[in-house]
């Protein structure tokens, strides 16, 4: 694999991540949560936005927020260096994707922590507003500034709701359950299979180097 194939992969990934994104920042309000298909009725689309984590966890506070997104900057310049060594190393195609997958879903998020704040009014959930980008409306400028972007979150899949848990289960019996909880996007989606893909995988992708040696048989002397 080389690295216009890593390239274009990424760019792909990030294609999909970045037009859904804006696609749901500017055509549903803040919580606002369509069936895409009757037939599947937890395969959802519902609008939120967090500060920067996957699946919507976050650290907290202003600095909190400027740590996370310098750390991806960071995470993002080391994972260039890191694709090109494995591509010339001739790792093994399938993990180059897999890394690759982890690559372009950690730059869709940085770039929402970037550039989002600058381009994009607020979402307002109590006027359930639709946020137009800033061109729409003059350049007046975003909802916040640079690195303080919000991640945009829209896939949701509650495979089981409104069930309980049996009396006879421990510490949660009788509690009400769902899964799957959280709210999430492509990018998160593209991080999170490249990395079980990799600990699936890793026999395949990372064979053992060390060859068997066969032992040789000696011949006991005869008499």
């Amino acid at each position: 694999m080389k690295f216009k194939h890593a390239l274009l992969l990424t760019f792909l990934i990030l294609l999909v991540d970045q037009a859904l994104k804006i696609y749901i920042k500017t055509c549903y309000y803040m919580g606002q949560e369509n069936v895409l298909l009757q037939a599947i009725p937890w395969l959802r689309f519902h609008f939120i936005e967090n500060e920067g984590m996957a699946y919507g966890w976050k650290l907290g506070g202003e600095w909190g927020k400027i740590a996370l997104t310098s750390f991806r900057l960071i995470a993002v310049g080391f994972g260039t260096h890191y694709i090109l060594g494995i591509i010339r190393k001739k790792y093994h195609a399938g993990y180059i994707v897999c890394v690759t997958f982890i690559y372009a879903g950690a730059i869709g998020n940085l770039i929402d922590s970037l550039f989002y704040g600058l381009v994009f009014e607020a979402s307002d959930p109590y006027l359930q507003n639709l946020a137009h980008g800033i061109w729409q409306n003059g350049f007046q400028g975003g909802y916040a500034g640079f690195l303080h972007g919000k991640v945009v979150d829209m896939l949701y899949m509650p495979i089981i709701e409104d069930a309980y848990f049996p009396d006879w289960f421990p510490i949660w019996g009788g509690e009400s359950f769902m899964f799957f909880r959280p709210v999430f996007n492509i990018a998160d989606a593209a991080i999170s299979g490249g990395v079980f893909a990799i600990l699936i995988f890793q026999n395949k992708f990372f064979p053992s180097a060390a060859p068997v040696k066969e032992q040789e048989e000696t011949e006991a002397p005869t008499a």
